[in-house]
């Protein structure tokens, strides 16, 4: 097995190199170096500072929409002044280039279209849909909500006059169903998924790559720290993944400008 990163990185794009169906699989750690929070690290993560059953549940956005928004809003700023990084460039890029089939991610934040990725399944909603719970009505201009809730107001429904929840999975709700069946079909054709920025620590999200490998998938991750899926997975790079997914795509680039 090779020993350095840039070995690791090479290898990586090597696999790459020789798949027919690439997956990619991302988690909060390709949107922290863009300045979106986590939510599970022990020193920084969201959920050390609050309970997510009081402020990000079912529960608490029909009971108590004023905490569910005081907790959203922080997070909808971060999201909406952030920029995609490297990494989101790079994936954009192996798309574009017809590389990758699709990316899969546990994000909320939209920064893989904002870099270019058009083939995005986001398994846990996002901060840039907005609908009535009521009367069902999606909001066809969600800049004019997320401008609403940023100036610190509720944003109620129009048609209604029910407030109105954006389109993420909270806590005590199913994740989307088509999503998920998207998901599960990506997972099902994928010869080689890469894992970027997961810890593999939400589930059901986290069991996707762990049916890839058992289904005779190469899994590489990238992710700074340990996974559960280590040692079954074909490679794994423990680097931030705006050194790994970038060099991934150079190494990428280098071999197949060798073959032509």
């Amino acid at each position: 097995m090779p020993g350095t990163i840039q070995e690791k990185i090479i290898l990586a794009a090597e696999i790459i190199n020789h798949s027919r169906h690439l997956v990619i699989f991302t988690g909060a750690g390709i949107s922290t170096p863009s300045g979106i929070p986590d939510f599970r690290s022990q020193k920084n993560g969201l959920w050390q500072k609050d309970n997510p059953m009081e402020v990000a549940s079912a529960t608490a956005f029909r009971y108590h929409p004023e905490k569910f928004y005081n907790w959203l809003r922080p997070l909808l700023q971060a999201a909406h002044n952030a920029r995609p990084n490297p990494a989101h460039l790079a994936l954009a890029e192996m798309e574009k280039k017809g590389i990758v089939r699709s990316v899969i991610t546990q994000n909320i934040d939209g920064l893989h279209q904002k870099a270019g990725s058009k083939n995005v399944i986001e398994l846990h909603g996002s901060m840039i849909e907005y609908a009535c719970p009521k009367c069902r009505a999606l909001k066809e201009n969600p800049s004019e909500v997320i401008d609403e809730i940023l100036t610190g107001a509720i944003p109620h429904c129009k048609r209604c006059g029910s407030i109105v929840k954006p389109g993420i999975t909270l806590f005590e709700e199913m994740l989307p169903e088509q999503a998920w069946e998207q998901a599960e079909l990506e997972v099902a054709q994928a010869d080689v998924m890469l894992v970027a920025g997961s810890s593999l620590e939400v589930t059901p999200a986290s069991s996707l790559p762990y049916t890839a490998c058992r289904r005779g998938c190469k899994v590489i991750i990238v992710n700074l720290s340990p996974t559960y899926l280590d040692q079954l997975a074909a490679l794994t790079l423990q680097v931030d993944v705006t050194v790994g997914v970038p060099g991934i795509l150079s190494a990428l680039k280098s071999i197949r400008n060798h073959q032509d």
